[in-house]
């Protein structure tokens, strides 16, 4: 791409560069509330970067970080794919005085302007946890020639968020595929919590088939079960599927997702040769534990990994897991 992001992006500001809070309190219609200590990445800070860059010592493995909610960072060959990153407070504080206040759980992974290497970033939809222009406005500036992927439905409201030029936003539309540098990446539908559609018929909410190499990862961005789900996504054979467990509660207010069950439950179906689950461990209000994901995995044989913000999976090959085998898991030489 020649466009240049860096004129368009708003800058960052002493607010949103600072450090995430472990014990500020906020202040909702209910009074002040008191988190209780936050959940802690694995890795954070100077340390993720630092196993990022050690990771580039095994450039043709695929390695993938949860950065926390659905957001993921995938590298290959030295090169950098965001998936949906959601690295700052904005929720917290758009909703901190109001009947559904957004607690924090999990202190941030890193700060967006941080990741000065990045070359594409994704988002599935429109929600601000998965498209937050507190997040993606800092990424845009250290990163002036990246290549953002959204619904093409979306397009429009994607510019005018991140007060960019329309044409800087490349969309796609379910079932397409491009080419954004070494990552070839395929749209396709999610319902959340149903299949929505603009006036053209084009997908509103959509997840992300990437291959890099004879790698394949699927992010299915926030969705619930639809119609044709696995026959459209069983072909392409995911070596990783990144799946939301934090289910469905409509008490919660909020559109809602796979549970647990159906997260494991869905990766056996399309012959997911892994599944890490994802959106939870954010806010308080909206989370799961993964136990229901992790018994049903067990039951099913399916191959699963639970990561904690910040941490690394790395990908190895032919190696006999939970029964099954897999092309891809850890390789022998990993810190």
């Amino acid at each position: 791409m020649d466009g240049n992001w860096a004129h368009l992006a708003r800058p960052v500001t002493a607010e949103t560069a600072a450090p995430l809070s472990k014990s500020i309190a906020l202040v909702t219609d209910r009074g002040l509330i008191f988190p209780p200590t936050m959940i802690q990445p694995a890795l954070q800070d100077d340390d993720f970067l630092d196993d990022v860059r050690v990771a580039r010592e095994w450039p043709d493995t695929p390695h993938l970080w949860w950065l926390g909610q659905s957001g993921f960072l995938l590298q290959w060959e030295g090169h950098h794919l965001l998936l949906d990153p959601y690295l700052s407070d904005s929720l917290t504080h758009k909703y901190a005085q109001t009947g559904q206040p957004h607690v924090r759980m999990t202190e941030r992974v890193i700060a967006p302007e941080r990741l000065d290497f990045i070359e594409v970033i994704t988002s599935s939809h429109n929600h601000t946890d998965h498209l937050d222009a507190e997040t993606l406005g800092p990424l845009l500036r250290v990163n002036p020639k990246v290549e953002l992927i959204v619904p093409e439905a979306n397009r429009a409201f994607v510019a005018d968020r991140l007060g960019v030029v329309l044409e800087l936003p490349r969309g796609l539309v379910a079932g397409e595929t491009k080419r954004f540098g070494v990552f070839q990446i395929t749209a396709v539908p999610a319902a959340h919590p149903t299949l929505s559609k603009d006036e053209w018929g084009r997908d509103k909410f959509l997840g992300y088939v990437v291959r890099c190499g004879d790698f394949t990862l699927y992010h299915s961005g926030d969705t619930l079960l639809y119609d044709g789900m696995v026959e459209t996504l069983a072909p392409f054979q995911p070596d990783v599927a990144l799946l939301p467990i934090n289910g469905d509660h409509p008490e919660r207010r909020v559109a809602g997702n796979l549970n647990g069950r159906e997260a494991a439950t869905l990766a056996k179906n399309i012959g997911a040769h892994l599944v890490i689950p994802c959106h939870y461990d954010m806010f308080e209000f909206n989370t799961a534990a993964p136990e229901e994901f992790i018994a049903t995995a067990q039951q099913l044989a399916q191959p699963y990994r639970v990561l904690r913000g910040g941490e690394r999976w790395s990908a190895g090959r032919s190696v006999e897991a939970a029964g099954a085998t897999r092309r891809w898991t850890s390789p022998s030489k990993q810190t």
